[in-house]
C-alpha cells in the first residue's frame, strides 16, 4: 500500500515550483493525448474518404454526375468535403466556369483550373498540418521543463541538508526522488508526442503526394476534353 501511494506523497510533498512543473506538464500531456486521438480520427477519415472518392472517379462515371453528386452529399450531410474530392470539385468547377465564358481558350482554361486545384491542395495541406507543431513543441520542450523541475528539487534538497548535522540516505533520497518524479513526467509527456508527431507527419506526406499524383491526373483528363472542345468550336 506504501508503494502505491509513494508517488502521490513524493508529489505531495514537493516544493510549489516542482508542483507547478508537474501541472504543467500534466496539463500538456492531457492536451496532446487530446490532439493525438482526434489527429488519429482525421487521418482515419482522410484515408477512408480517398479510397471512396477514388474508386468512384475511376469507375467511369461521368465528371458532371460526380461533382453533382458530391454536391448533394454536402448539402445533406452540411458538411464540407475534405482531402481528394474538395481538389475534384475545386478544379472542375474552376473548370466548368471557365469553359463556359466566351473568347477562353484552353490552355486559360487549363491554367485557371489548375490554379483551383492547388489553392484546395493547400488548404488540404493546412489542415492536416493542424496541432502537428504543437506535438513538435511538447516532444522537443516536455524533457526540458521536467528537467528544469528536477534541479530545481534537488537544489532545495541539498539547502535542506545543509541545515542537517547529520545526513543519510533516509534523509537525501525523499528529496532526490521528487525532483526526479518532475523527469519521468516530463518524458511520459514527450515520448508519445515524439512517436505521434513521426507518424502524422509521415501520413501528411503520403497523402499529399497522393493528392499532387491525382491532380496531375486530372489535369490531363481536363486537358484532353478542353483541347477536344476547343477543336470542335474551331
Amino acid at each position: 500500500m506504501t508503494e502505491q501511494l509513494s508517488v502521490w506523497q513524493l508529489i505531495a510533498s514537493a516544493s510549489i515550483t516542482v508542483q507547478a512543473v508537474m501541472l504543467i506538464l500534466a496539463i500538456t500531456s492531457v492536451i496532446s493525448w487530446f490532439m493525438i486521438i482526434q489527429r488519429g480520427f482525421y487521418f482515419r477519415a482522410c484515408t477512408r474518404a480517398r479510397l471512396n472518392f477514388e474508386q468512384q472517379f475511376w469507375s467511369g462515371m461521368d465528371l458532371g454526375q460526380l461533382y453533382r453528386q458530391g454536391s448533394a452529399q454536402a448539402d445533406s450531410s452540411g458538411h464540407s468535403l475534405v482531402g481528394m474530392e474538395s481538389i475534384f470539385r475545386a478544379g472542375f468547377k474552376e473548370f466548368s466556369r471557365l469553359r463556359q465564358q466566351k473568347g477562353v481558350d484552353a490552355d486559360a482554361i487549363m491554367e485557371g483550373a489548375q490554379r483551383a486545384m492547388r489553392v484546395a491542395s493547400a488548404r488540404e495541406e493546412e489542415q492536416m498540418d493542424k496541432h502537428l507543431p504543437f506535438l513538435a513543441t511538447v516532444g522537443s520542450t516536455s524533457p526540458y521543463i521536467g528537467l528544469f523541475g528536477t534541479v530545481w528539487g534537488i537544489m532545495t534538497s541539498f539547502q535542506a541538508l545543509s541545515t542537517m548535522s547529520q545526513a543519510t540516505l533516509a534523509t537525501v533520497a525523499p528529496g532526490i526522488s521528487e525532483a526526479l518524479v518532475a523527469t519521468a513526467m516530463g518524458l511520459f509527456a514527450a515520448i508519445p508526442a515524439v512517436v505521434a508527431y513521426n507518424r502524422y507527419s509521415a501520413r501528411v506526406d503520403m497523402l499529399l503526394n497522393k493528392y499532387e499524383t491525382f491532380a496531375d491526373e486530372f489535369y490531363s483528363i481536363l486537358n484532353r476534353q478542353a483541347h477536344r472542345i476547343a477543336g470542335l468550336q474551331g
